[in-house]
């Protein structure tokens, strides 16, 4: 039997209601009609680990839920992809969290979370040593998603994980308490790749070219920096290499909704295969594009080959 690459996944994972198209008008009229409506599941953490499943890697997923019809339906869609959830925190007192998704003309979302739901949820203490054990690579999903995870928080369990030969990346929102680089020093300074968008790195370096919004990254001792540009395509860069990739170029955007996700868990498959960080960015932008064109963060991708075939002609 051919040997999957294994993932540990850790995140958020949520119930999406999105509704497509929908502008300001809603606010005034009281009631508009959407051309697309659809529930799916959502998250960040899960988003990727879906993605990464249906590209045929071994996936496991911790993240935070209840125990409601939201989590009944995150649960049966982990299975039915073949997520390992076995670390997975569920609890009966939780409320899961659910976004509702307003997504615009130009596929450009807006969300509207919940309080009180299980999305910021998560704790150091959910995530025990053992989870970590037969793991190739760690993704932290968001940071600034939880709380509790905070700089020092973060470098404990990256610590943890380098000790035990993990290859270490984190992708991020934008940030909650106007922090900077030099509060998120110790935990950067242990990743091998991170994965902002332009935004979120923007407001967490305070620079604007991408340049040096990437240097700056490297500054913290950050192995490779992934900004992922919209339909820009995307830019990396390391101590050694510079790429600016452009995105697939014949994608009709429909929902942007989990492109960023789809985004690195395709880049990290490709990378876990040997591919260069050129080719890497291309099957990533390639993964995003057929996410794009899909209501809902992770219905279009539906195995490597799907991705493969776009890859070819990007």
């Amino acid at each position: 039997m051919e040997k999957k690459e294994t993932f540990l996944i850790i995140g958020a994972s949520v119930l999406d209601i999105l509704a497509q198209p929908v502008d300001t008008d809603v606010f005034q009229i009281g009631s508009v009609c959407a051309e697309h409506s659809r529930m799916h599941t959502g998250g960040d953490a899960l988003n990727e680990a879906t993605v990464l499943s249906a590209l045929g890697a071994d996936v496991r997923l911790i993240s935070k839920w209840g125990t409601d019809y939201a989590g009944n339906c995150i649960q049966v869609h982990c299975r039915n992809h073949g997520i390992d959830t076995s670390f997975a925190r569920i609890e009966s007192s939780l409320e899961t969290g659910i976004n509702l998704v307003l997504v615009d003309s130009s596929g450009e979302r807006h969300f509207i979370t919940s309080k009180h739901g299980s999305l910021r949820k998560l704790h150091p203490q959910d995530i025990p040593g053992e989870a970590l054990s037969g793991r190739q690579y760690l993704c932290f999903a968001s940071i600034f998603v939880f709380p509790a995870f905070d700089d020092t928080a973060l470098a404990k369990l990256f610590a943890k994980a380098k000790s035990q030969g993990l290859i270490l990346c984190a992708d991020m929102t934008k940030r909650k308490n106007g922090e900077t680089l030099s509060d998120m020093k110790r935990s950067l300074a242990l990743l091998d790749f991170v994965f902002p968008n332009y935004e979120e790195a923007r407001l967490l370096t305070e620079q604007t070219d991408y340049d040096d919004i990437a240097d700056a990254f490297l500054s913290c001792n950050v192995g490779c920096v992934v900004l992922k540009a919209g339909a820009k395509g995307c830019f990396l860069k390391t101590t050694g290499e510079r790429h600016w990739i452009p995105p697939y170029p014949n994608a009709h955007c429909l929902d942007t909704t989990g492109a960023g996700d789809t985004f690195t868990a395709c880049f990290l498959y490709a990378h876990s295969l040997g591919m260069s960080l050129r080719e890497c960015g291309q099957f990533a932008n390639a993964g995003a594009s057929i996410c794009i064109e899909q209501i809902g963060a992770t219905g279009g991708i539906r195995d490597a080959q799907q991705v493969w075939e776009r890859y070819r002609n990007c």
